[in-house]
């Protein structure tokens, strides 16, 4: 068995190279098959995404614990959250604004672009990891006995005790291992973009509950200093024909539409980057493990980006299972069958009452049935008023509650 390898994670994004890390740290090296190539570190930085990660305050403890943070090339903190309908009197708020970049005790989370941050991951498993891969195509992943078999496009055949599937939304490793899915198509869109406003964004992420579904602006950094505090990523929940129509209008045209369905929040809508669009589509793995494989991430559950919590959940994924992974080590035994059932236990119902709340979220808020536009309403101010309500939402939301038991509470 001494070329049988104790844990190969396919995938080497956020949540499969936070994972690899923190194994590491543990006593464990993990071989890591990263479809991506090595990131050009000049490009990545030069160029700033549509898109930003909204990041807990979880997620962010966890990428100092693996000394990943560090490594940013830039990130926007947030000071506060407001949440409010267009057409009613409900309205949340959280945190306060901030003029200048808040210091890290009135930080509530910061946002983060994909590729910033996928080039510190990647940065970091080059220095730490014994056996990362890059390019590699994975074609085959079977079940052997006590062992699984991993065939790569270039002849390589891997074994290993234990195989994590970090590999996205269209998990191959989640289909060799024959684990249904169960898929809700919301017959949505997220339609977005980098945009520049008027007025300063105060490190106020923002969201807006329209007729169609919910706008986010949320803070993001600039390349250019001057201009730093005006610039938002948007992710704008529509209809697919909606959708379809707002991707194709000129500039001036989606400029005044995105100005005046946000109210003028932040004044006029004076700039934005190309438009881009992705199916918005619940999915939930039937189940996270079998005898020596655990999904984690996208490849487990994809929850509807209403309240951006997608990311973190991944990585509370990646946080437990190598808790239960690394706290049986000690006791002598790896991936044993019960142990990744105590994964399973631990994040699957969390994650699966996560997608369905944020699936009734989404339809109360566009429902115009006029009991359910009362609940809402009333619900949000009910909020406002009660600080132990808030209290309990910002709990869920930081993520922290969840690290409580782990070797990585704060």
């Amino acid at each position: 068995m001494s070329d049988v390898l104790d844990a190969v994670i396919i995938g080497g994004g956020l949540v499969g190279g936070l994972t690899a890390l923190l194994l590491a740290q543990g006593g464990v090296q993990a071989t890591v098959l990263d479809a991506a190539p090595i990131l050009d570190e000049q490009k990545v930085i030069s160029v700033a995404n549509s898109r930003v990660l909204a990041l807990s305050q979880a997620t962010i403890h966890l990428l100092k614990t693996v000394h990943v943070w560090e490594k940013l090339a830039r990130q926007m903190p947030y000071s506060g959250m407001q949440v409010w309908n267009k057409n009613g009197y409900g309205e949340i708020n959280f945190g306060q604004p901030s003029q200048n970049i808040p210091g890290a005790e009135h930080t509530l989370g910061s946002m983060v672009e994909p590729s910033v941050l996928n080039l510190a991951i990647q940065q970091k498993m080059l220095q730490q990891l014994q056996d990362y891969r890059t390019q590699v195509k994975v074609i085959r992943v079977e079940q052997g006995v006590g062992v699984w078999h991993i065939h790569l496009a270039d002849g390589t055949e891997l074994k290993t005790k234990l195989v994590i599937g970090a590999d996205g939304a269209n998990s191959f490793v989640r289909e060799q291992a024959f684990i249904d899915l169960d898929i809700l198509d919301y017959k949505q869109a997220g339609l977005t973009c980098a945009i520049r406003t008027a007025q300063l964004h105060q490190h106020i992420a923002r969201q807006i509950f329209l007729e169609t579904g919910p706008l986010a602006f949320l803070p993001m950094a600039s390349l250019k200093p001057e201009q730093d505090g005006y610039w938002q990523s948007i992710v704008w929940t529509l209809p697919d024909d909606y959708a379809e129509e707002y991707a194709a209008l000129d500039d001036a045209a989606f400029h005044e539409l995105l100005t005046r369905e946000s109210h003028h929040m932040l004044g006029n809508v004076l700039e934005a980057t190309p438009r881009a669009q992705f199916p918005l589509k619940a999915r939930a793995a039937q189940q996270y493990v079998k005898a020596g494989l655990a999904l984690i991430g996208d490849a487990a559950h994809v929850i509807h980006p209403l309240a951006g919590q997608g990311v973190n959940i991944g990585c509370l994924d990646a946080a437990i299972l190598c808790d239960v992974l690394l706290h049986d080590k000690k006791r002598g035994v790896w991936a044993h069958e019960q142990t990744l059932q105590r994964y399973e236990h631990r994040r699957k119902g969390q994650n699966d009452a996560m997608m369905h709340s944020m699936s009734a979220i989404g339809w109360m808020e566009t429902t115009q049935l006029f009991p359910v536009v009362w609940a809402r309403n009333f619900g949000l101010k009910q909020v406002e008023q009660h600080a132990a309500f808030k209290d309990a939402f910002m709990s869920q939301a930081n993520g922290l509650q969840v690290l409580k038991d782990t070797c990585y509470a704060v």
